[in-house]
């Protein structure tokens, strides 16, 4: 009896020390996510810095600090996981993207975007997988035989199979354009803003996918069939995901819709749009679908049709609320891959020959460059050079999913002890830390250069739907009146002009989005909210009405 009390004694003597530590550990990890906001607020009008690099140069700075202080043992606060990152971190950031994205934008570019996100995404992939075997021949065909295997088989880093190669290429695939969407403003040039945002988020989901067909198909054997399967396989997650996703957001607004009553209830609304997004993303995962995808055009249709059946303040919570909550995450991610750069275990595996994890890196890199490259200037041909380049530019950043897919690749449970998966880990560190850092430094250097603030009245005309007119007004600051300014001197695009020069908005997707949006309508999805701006704001409604008939001819 007392042999075993005092054993349950040190048991939890040794589970509360261990919880104690633990919660050590994530009062410091909270310290650091408040320094990196505050830093982050501080420097933001620096033309070099932004909050990525800022929560990675803390992140670097704290595990150099924790290494020394434990001895060289570690440099971790908190055991990285992947289900940390893809249940918990990445969803509220992929909802936020599709739920804030200005829709008319992404839709009248939206065959340009999926261009670019999956067919360019798909070019780069075969191109850092399998380049070596026919362009990196050509520029070291004097030193190295023929082909990816063979050159980094002389490079002594382990053996890597045909699935490890289609692995890397999907790893480094996916883009990390934060940096360059703080440096855009989304008013001055909202063509390249849409193109830039849609394709990151497209991209990161087609890597995804890609990487979940290549993990569950045995690709050391290909052959016809098996390539068939792969691509019907990726097509099903592809499309699968998004309708899945569609369904999930007008489910949310069926249900709002519903049970609208004219009560205020924020709480219980902006917690059933939380929980359906969540549920959207989790379900993919259920049926092993892509969840970024799920959950991005599930912000889409919540955003434009859930948002419109929820009372004023709920807007304004929710907003804010998923806004806040994609902004934290993306602090967690930074500051933890610059502390994780600092693990000494998987540089302590490639100590013995640093050279090689650096060709390794430079190989890499230098992929990445061509495969970006590859794809973005053939297929941006009706763009002028300026953004062409500023687009290449903003998906040269490999960041937080390249992470976690190389963790996920090459590591069990945080740790690998396999020489030849430590240095793609330490490769991949470094390609991550290179691109975020130096990339993402030159980034708003290079957006002034190449894309010069225009004036207002510029501005106004670009950001314009294509049917504004050319003749516009602008606000006199003497009496507040509108004028019409003198045009003589100025060359003003007209804006269908613009919309030709660059990608046609006008497409067979677009009208054919533009007929079930006007279904969706029909069956009522937006009149709760409808008669809720009609109680607010009577005379405003019955205005706007009676305008609208006028314009279409209908007024008795």
């Amino acid at each position: 009896m007392g042999f075993g009390l005092g054993y349950l004694l040190a048991k939890t003597d040794i589970i509360s020390t261990s919880d104690h530590s633990s919660v050590v550990s994530i009062n410091l990890f909270i310290a650091l996510l408040c320094a990196c906001i505050v830093i982050g607020h501080l420097l933001e009008e620096n033309r070099w810095m932004n909050e990525s690099i800022t929560a990675l140069a803390i992140g670097l700075c704290t595990g150099i600090v924790i290494l020394l202080t434990s001895g060289g043992k570690s440099s971790h606060l908190l055991v990285f996981s992947e289900d940390l990152f893809f249940i918990y971190l990445l969803p509220p950031i992929i909802f936020n993207a599709g739920f804030q994205v200005k829709k008319k934008q992404f839709f009248r570019n939206f065959m340009t975007i999926m261009l670019f996100g999956a067919i360019g995404s798909l070019i780069s992939f075969a191109i850092i997988s399998f380049a070596p075997n026919c362009t990196i021949t050509h520029i070291f065909s004097l030193i190295f035989d023929p082909g990816a295997m063979n050159f980094f088989k002389k490079m002594n880093i382990g053996a890597l199979e045909i699935g490890d190669y289609m692995a890397i290429g999907a790893i480094f695939s996916a883009t990390d354009s934060v940096c360059t969407l703080q440096v855009l403003n989304q008013d001055e040039t909202p063509l390249l803003y849409s193109l830039v945002f849609g394709e990151g988020v497209v991209n990161d989901a087609t890597s995804v996918v890609l990487f979940n067909a290549i993990q569950r198909f045995d690709l050391s054997h290909i052959n016809s069939s098996i390539l068939l399967q792969f691509v019907g396989n990726f097509l099903h997650l592809f499309f699968t995901s998004t309708v899945l996703g569609v369904v999930t957001g007008l489910l949310s607004a069926y249900v709002i819709k519903k049970l609208y009553f004219g009560r205020h209830s924020t709480d219980r609304e902006v917690a059933l749009m939380m929980l359906m997004a969540y549920l959207s993303y989790m379900l993919a995962e259920l049926f092993y679908l892509s969840a970024i995808l799920t959950v991005f055009f599930c912000g889409i249709v919540m955003s434009h049709y859930t948002w419109h059946n929820v009372t004023e303040s709920s807007r304004v919570t929710a907003k804010h609320a998923f806004a806040t909550l994609s902004f934290v995450c993306e602090i967690f991610i930074f500051l933890y891959v610059g502390m994780d750069a600092m693990d000494i275990e998987k540089w302590r595996f490639v100590s013995d020959s640093p050279g090689t994890s650096v060709r390794v890196s430079s190989i890499l890199m230098g992929l990445v460059l061509i495969g970006r490259a590859a794809f973005v200037f053939p297929l941006s041909f009706l763009s002028n050079l300026t953004k062409k380049v500023t687009v290449w530019w903003a998906g040269l950043m490999r960041g937080a999913v390249s992470m976690a897919l190389a963790y996920n690749k090459f590591t069990r449970a945080g740790h690998t002890k396999l020489r030849g998966n430590a240095i793609m880990i330490t490769s991949t560190i470094t390609v991550v830390l290179f691109s975020t850092v130096v990339f993402g430094l030159m980034a708003k250097p290079l957006v002034r250069v190449l894309l010069p603030s225009t004036k207002q009245l510029f501005s106004s005309v670009l950001s314009s739907e294509p049917t504004t007119p050319k003749s516009f007004t602008v606000p006199l600051l003497s009496n507040g009146h509108d004028s019409e300014p003198d045009l003589a001197n100025y060359s003003v695009p007209c804006p269908d002009q613009l919309a030709h020069a660059s990608f046609h908005p006008v497409s067979h997707c677009a009208q054919l989005l533009a007929k079930i949006r006007q279904r969706l309508h029909e069956a009522g999805f937006r009149r709760a909210g409808l008669r809720a701006l009609r109680r607010w704001f009577p005379d405003r409604t019955k205005r706007a009405s009676v305008a609208m008939r006028k314009e279409t001819g209908k007024t008795n």
